[in-house]
C-alpha cells in the first residue's frame, strides 16, 4: 500500500506555496521519522508490548531485535549514501533559480555555503521545507527516514496484527505513508528513493534472525 501511494503522489512544485496548516503537518510527519524526534516515536512504539503485559524476556527480544534493525539501518543508509550520491530534489530546484551551477555542484560546497543558498531562496519557498532543506544537505538515497518508518510498519505493525490489534497497525500504517508523502512534497526525496528503501527496510526485516530469549537464549530465522 505504502509504495502505491508513492507511485501516485505527483511531483511537487517546490515553489508553491503551503498553509501555514499544511507547513505544520509536514514538518510533524517529516520530524517524527528524523533526529533527533525519532528517538520519541522509537520511544512509544516500544511501548506497544509493555502496554501488553508482555513477560521481561520477551520485551528484551523484541527490544534487541528492533534495535539490531535500527543500528543495521543507519549503517546501511550511511553507506549508499556516500556510495550513490544522488542529488536531492530541492537542489535541482537551487540550479533553477541560478544559485548553483547544476544539482551536483551544491553537494562540493562547505556547510556553512550550503546554508546560505538555501537562504537566499527562503522568500520563495515556504518555511517547512526551508527547514528541512537546512537541516539535511547530504545526498538523497536512500531515505532513511523511510527506512525507519518501514521497520517500524513491518516490525511493530506485524506485532500488532498478530495480537489482533487491526486498528492501532492502520494507525501506524497511515502515518508511514504520511511520512513519506511529506519526504516528497518537502523536496527532500525522489519516490524512487522511497520505494528503494522501503525494499531495503524489508530485506533487513527478512535477513535479522529473530531473537528469543525465552527459549534458553535460542537464535533462530523464523519470525515470531
Amino acid at each position: 500500500m505504502m509504495i502505491c501511494v508513492l507511485l501516485l503522489t505527483p511531483k511537487p512544485d517546490l515553489f508553491e506555496p503551503l498553509s501555514t496548516n499544511v507547513n505544520a503537518l509536514l514538518n510533524f510527519l517529516s520530524n517524527s521519522a528524523g533526529n533527533p524526534f525519532f528517538l520519541i516515536t522509537t520511544f512509544v512504539l516500544c511501548l506497544i508490548p509493555v502496554i501488553k503485559h508482555l513477560p521481561r524476556k520477551k520485551l528484551a527480544s523484541l527490544y534487541v531485535q528492533f534495535a539490531l534493525l535500527l543500528v543495521l539501518s543507519f549503517a546501511l543508509k550511511t553507506g549508499l549514501k556516500s556510495a550513490t550520491e544522488v542529488p536531492r530534489p530541492y537542489s535541482y530546484a537551487l540550479a533553477e533559480v541560478g544559485l548553483v551551477d547544476n544539482a551536483a555542484s551544491f553537494y562540493q560546497l562547505e556547510p556553512a555555503l550550503k546554508d546560505e543558498l538555501i537562504e537566499r531562496i527562503a522568500s520563495k519557498v515556504s518555511s517547512a521545507r526551508i527547514e528541512q532543506w537546512h537541516g539535511e544537505t547530504n545526498y538523497a538515497f536512500p531515505s532513511g527516514h523511510t527506512i525507519f518508518v518501514a521497520i517500524c510498519i513491518l516490525f511493530w505493525g506485524g506485532f500488532l496484527l498478530r495480537n489482533n490489534h487491526y486498528i492501532t497497525a492502520g494507525i501506524l500504517l497511515t502515518w508511514g505513508v504520511g511520512v513519506g508523502f511529506s519526504r516528497i512534497w518537502l523536496g527532500m526525496h525522489w519516490p524512487t528513493d522511497l520505494m528503494a528503501s522501503t525494499v531495503l527496510a524489508s530485506l533487513l526485516i527478512f535477513c535479522v534472525p529473530n531473537i528469543n530469549f525465552e527459549n534458553n537464549h535460542q537464535v533462530s530465522n523464523t519470525v515470531n
